[in-house]
């Protein structure tokens, strides 16, 4: 008895021992706490039922320690973050060079919801604009669209370690208002990127961008990309390591919406940002981030989320191309008393 209260007593020791990265995320929480900029999506009715106060900061490591603070546990739903990772298992599905074949990766200016396709191969322009999600969709092996949906389930499960499930009001919400998206689906038909299917194809669009996550979830998505695709807490591999760049490249170029270019040359992490007030941020072989607040910008991203990523970055030395690179720094700032740390 006196043994198992002093490893008690030693763990809650432990465990109040100030962190010096855990620390710092407090304080980054508190500077942007009140910044109360941006709207909150309301084009989906169900998006507009959101608290903008709602704000939460989590970082995982390859290694498997999650350092988290705020409203890390809070459920909302994925929206265009699930492009990304639904990109990859298309990739899993059929190969580099067929998925290519139907969707493009170049950037574009335009905005992610346009009616429009590259006009000399009628591809939709990238994996990340709705045109090219929903082509990505449509590539999802399955008998039927219930099959479908559970690869996609399954898949985010490796993820992130724990079962998802699809928020059916949001779901609804966003059939009863996609005219706009039906129509990219038919002009794709026309161009014969997609196949005929375009109502099964688009409810499974529709019910991966509402797939309920949290930002601890999106912070262990963040980092089992950074570790070759190998989810560092439960050790299951979430992709084929060959299609990891293939993930991550298209989420540098053109994660942000049009705000990729800045988010590039300010942040320089491979990311993807959904209106539902999530952003998830990958610094390869170190660390995965995820944030959520509802508030977005103009173009569509949290707006604490790209302020928190942008101090992170800096803070760390972790842009993709930062010459002085501060790994060393920044394990003694995580490792520090951390050791218990996580899941």
């Amino acid at each position: 008895m006196t043994e198992t209260n002093n490893l008690s007593s030693l763990a809650n020791s432990i465990q109040t021992i100030a962190s010096p990265f855990r620390t710092y995320l407090n304080e980054l929480h508190e500077r942007y706490r009140s910044e109360m900029g941006g709207e909150v999506a309301d084009y989906i009715p169900e998006l507009a039922l959101a608290d903008p106060h709602w704000f939460g900061i989590c970082v995982a490591t390859t290694d498997g320690r999650v350092f988290e603070v705020g409203d890390c546990d809070k459920l909302f739903t994925i929206q265009s973050i699930s492009k990304a990772f639904v990109f990859g298992l298309a990739l899993e599905d059929h190969g580099r060079e067929y998925v290519n074949s139907k969707v493009s990766v170049e950037p574009t200016g335009e905005a992610f919801n346009a009616i429009v396709l590259d006009e000399e191969t009628n591809r939709p322009y990238n994996p990340m604009v709705n045109a090219g999600a929903i082509a990505t969709a449509d590539l999802i092996k399955g008998a039927n669209g219930t099959e479908r949906l559970k690869r996609v389930l399954d898949m985010f499960q490796r993820y992130t370690g724990r079962e998802h499930t699809v928020h059916m009001p949001v779901f609804l919400s966003e059939k009863a208002t996609g005219n706009r998206n039906r129509a990219i689906a038919y002009l794709m038909l026309n161009f014969g990127m997609v196949s005929d299917r375009i109502e099964e194809m688009l409810d499974l669009y529709f019910q991966q961008c509402s797939i309920l996550v949290t930002a601890r979830d999106l912070a262990m998505m963040a980092a089992t990309l950074a570790n070759g695709g190998v989810n560092p807490v439960t050790g299951k591999r979430a992709i084929d390591q060959r299609y990891v760049q293939d993930v991550i490249s298209v989420m540098l170029t053109c994660g942000m919406y049009d705000y990729s270019g800045e988010w590039i040359y300010r942040v320089g992490l491979p990311a993807k940002s959904g209106v539902g007030g999530g952003i998830t941020a990958i610094a390869p072989e170190k660390l995965g981030i995820g944030t959520f607040s509802p508030p977005l910008d103009a173009k569509g991203n949290s707006v604490r989320g790209i302020q928190v990523c942008q101090a992170l970055s800096q803070d760390f030395g972790l842009h993709l191309f930062n010459a002085a690179s501060s790994d060393r720094v920044l394990e003694e700032w995580i490792v520090g008393n951390d050791a218990i740390d996580g899941w």
